[in-house]
């Protein structure tokens, strides 16, 4: 009747598994069954005197089961009994069987062999397998199982012979339990993690011996650099504030790159750089080597450029004076050279006198306060801002010259730019060649044929050549060593700012003026 019974519950089956189970209950007949089948076969492990409450439910879903998983395993009699469980291969139902405890509880004494490999089964070992104690091979290779694995069980399992546990993620045993698994082939632990790995072992023995010091050389060798980095850093930080490094210049500059270079001479490259805080610079570097002494003058030159602050002079930022270069950082200007503007601009008469202005407020600042610091007046080096406003961008120190003198030079140079301003240089290419000569061809022309040394690019009526004409009068004064040690520069600003204010407003000033006053600056002195 038993058989019978088995042999129809596969017909009942449907839908899952588990909705059958909780959907069947045991036939009225059921109990005398399971009798039967106890006198019959005692050793049936439902079978004896121990049945706990509700036991017949239980056994009933364990047939349920068994008749099942004989069929899923393609066991070829599952009327009497069957000897496997291969479950290999199918994830989707292998832990549904896994969890049905009842059914390993009252695990068939057939079955000899259970095969639940490459099902990814994650989690710890499913120890209620170990219940079927008569088994004799164990398949669990090819998943995801971690943790512990039960060796204390695995001892009672006398009749097991293969055991495969391969590609698994056990916790490593102790040596005292790794000897339980020595009666198995050690083939069957690959990757499980349950034995070290011999290989492993190799490369983990390999690493402690050659990788761990290679470590320890780089980390020793990385903090060294991170040392040295950082007192590099703490140097810089001691340097003065306007003090660059050539560390600073390379980063500015994008490595001295062609992209940056603006120009070259002889021992100096010109490179157009930005600063750390974004500000534009050109960047004059001195390849030229000096001697000690030179290096200190030069020093101390900067630490006084960079403290001058006027409108009409070039900002110095700094200057770098490492072992490699010696170098200036200035503020970087758009604008051309006094020089060019005058050849390719034409300009008229007012803006000309506006940057004779600025250029003599920036002089007037100089000398007022920083005397020692001596200044290129060539139209080549003064360089003019968007706004016409003139530049002073080259600075020299001559501590030959005594103050005094030094004002006299410097007159004597800004007569020159003066009559550079309003002449017409082309038209003088037959003089000789010169300063001396411009200046000697002025003075033979003056006043009787003034009007042929304007430049005809400024002649737009008679009110703008007398005002050129008293600006040629000033430059003259400036040049003739009795009137240029008479006039101060103060007042030779303020003359030229009159004349620009007259032109500006298109009025005549007074030319009588101009030689009243310096009667009047005669009076004062130097």
């Amino acid at each position: 009747m038993a058989a019978a019974f088995l042999l129809l519950l596969p017909v009942i089956l449907s839908a899952t598994v588990v909705d059958d189970l909780r959907n069947l209950r045991p036939p009225p007949d059921f109990n005398s069954t399971i009798t039967g089948n106890c006198l019959r076969n005692p050793s049936l492990r439902y079978c004896g005197n121990s049945r706990p409450l509700g036991g017949l439910d239980e056994i009933f879903k364990f047939t349920v089961v068994a008749s099942h998983l004989c069929n899923e395993s393609r066991n070829p009699n599952c009327i009497e009994s069957f000897d496997k469980i291969d479950l290999r291969g199918r994830p989707k139902i292998a832990p549904l069987y896994l969890s049905f405890d009842f059914f390993w509880k009252y695990c068939p004494l057939s079955i000899q062999s259970i095969d639940f490999s490459n099902n990814s089964l994650r989690g710890e070992f499913p120890t209620s397998v170990l219940a079927c104690a008569q088994v004799r091979a164990l398949d669990f290779s090819h998943n995801e199982l971690s943790g512990d694995f039960p060796v204390e069980m695995l001892a009672s399992l006398v009749n097991l012979t293969v055991l495969n546990l391969s590609y698994n993620h056990f916790s490593e045993c102790k040596l005292s339990e790794s000897l339980v698994f020595r009666r198995f082939n050690s083939s069957n632990f690959v990757h499980s993690g349950l034995i070290p790995n011999k290989q492993s072992f190799a490369v983990k023995a390999m690493f402690l011996m050659i990788g761990l010091p290679l470590m320890v050389i780089l980390l020793v060798g990385f903090m060294a650099m991170l040392c040295f980095r950082r007192r590099n850093l703490s140097l810089e930080s001691r340097q003065p504030r306007h003090h660059f490094t050539t560390s600073m210049l390379n980063a500015a500059t994008s490595g001295f790159s062609c992209e940056n270079l603006e120009g070259k001479s002889d021992g100096v490259d010109i490179y157009r750089g930005i600063l750390r805080d974004g500000t534009q610079a050109r960047i004059e570097i001195y390849w030229s080597d000096i001697s000690t002494e030179s290096m200190r003058k030069f020093v101390e030159e900067c630490e006084v450029l960079v403290q001058l602050r006027h409108k009409n002079l070039v900002r110095v930022f700094g200057w770098c004076n490492d072992r490699e270069m010696r170098a200036i950082v200035m503020e970087w200007t758009d604008g051309e050279s006094l020089e060019i503007w005058l050849t390719e601009r034409a300009p008229p008469l007012k803006h000309r006198l506006k940057v004779l202005v600025g250029v003599m407020e920036g002089m007037c600042y100089l000398h007022e306060l920083w005397p020692q610091v001596g200044y290129d007046l060539r139209t080549s080096s003064i360089i003019l801002s968007r706004n016409l406003e003139p530049l002073i961008s080259r600075f020299e120190f001559d501590s030959r010259n005594s103050i005094s003198k030094s004002k006299f030079i410097y007159k004597h140079k800004f007569g020159v730019l003066l009559l550079e301003m309003i002449t017409d240089i082309g038209k003088m290419e037959d003089i000789e060649a010169g300063e001396a000569g411009f200046i000697e061809y002025i003075r033979m022309n003056f006043p009787a044929n003034s009007q042929n040394l304007l430049d005809e690019r400024i002649m737009n009526g008679s009110t703008t050549i007398e005002q050129a004409r008293q600006v040629i009068e000033i430059g003259l004064a400036c040049i003739d060593h009795s009137a240029n040690e008479q006039l101060k520069m103060d007042w030779i600003r303020l003359i030229l700012l009159r004349i620009y204010r007259a032109c500006h407003a298109n009025g005549s000033p007074n030319h009588g003026r101009f030689s009243g006053d310096r009667d009047k600056r005669h009076k004062h002195g130097q």
